[in-house]
């Protein structure tokens, strides 16, 4: 635990803790973005944790191919690694959330509407969404489907699930890549710079 003077919101049990996730479709910058505001948050004399992107450790098919157990797999453990993180950190960034992995199931499967409760309180779980946006084509990662169609079909369904699910998401704006990460932390109402010390001033 860290002794940072920075005051996070409560969560269920009454603990200082904060848990933000980036959303959106493959190829946009969320694990870039994950790693910049941890970095920011780190600054702020918080102990941060990453919840990395599940899909890339799935040992069933992803992406076009996927099936409707890979994305359950992927679903659950999305849950699992945030409660673990949760429980040991002050502060987590998630590398996508339960909705966006949800539109990833939705695309090959469907509504699912066994799973709809659990992603409907799930996502209420974050104090903060900020939704990612597309502005160019996926690159190859040998990982990441490549289909800019694929691509823009994942962001419209997140999009559709976020009306659905009524969720308060921020949209970054594309047009300020640079951006981001200060936007997000001026959303969460934290400072985009750590508080400095004069080690140069006087006392009168």
């Amino acid at each position: 635990m860290s002794a940072s003077s920075v005051l996070l919101p409560l969560d269920a049990l009454g603990r200082h803790r904060l848990k933000v996730a980036f959303v959106g479709t493959h190829g946009v910058g969320k694990t870039t973005l994950c790693f910049d505001l941890a970095a920011q948050l780190k600054r702020l004399d918080l102990g941060v944790d990453i919840v990395k992107e599940v899909a890339r450790r799935c040992p069933l098919p992803i992406n076009e191919d996927t099936t409707l157990d890979a994305q359950a797999w992927i679903l659950h453990t999305q849950i699992a690694e945030e409660i673990e993180a949760c429980g040991a950190y002050e502060a987590v960034v998630c590398d996508r959330s339960v909705l966006d992995n949800y539109a990833y199931l939705v695309a090959r499967a469907g509504r699912q509407a066994e799973l709809e409760p659990l992603v409907g309180h799930w996502v209420r779980g974050y104090h903060a969404l900020f939704k990612v946006p597309v502005t160019g084509a996926p690159l190859f990662d040998g990982k990441r489907a490549v289909s800019l169609t694929f691509q823009q079909d994942i962001d419209r369904i997140i999009d559709d699930l976020v009306q659905e699910f009524d969720v308060p998401v921020t949209y970054l704006d594309p047009a300020d890549r640079d951006g981001w990460t200060a936007a997000a932390l001026t959303a969460l109402g934290l400072p985009t710079q750590p508080p400095q010390i004069d080690l140069f001033s006087t006392r009168e």
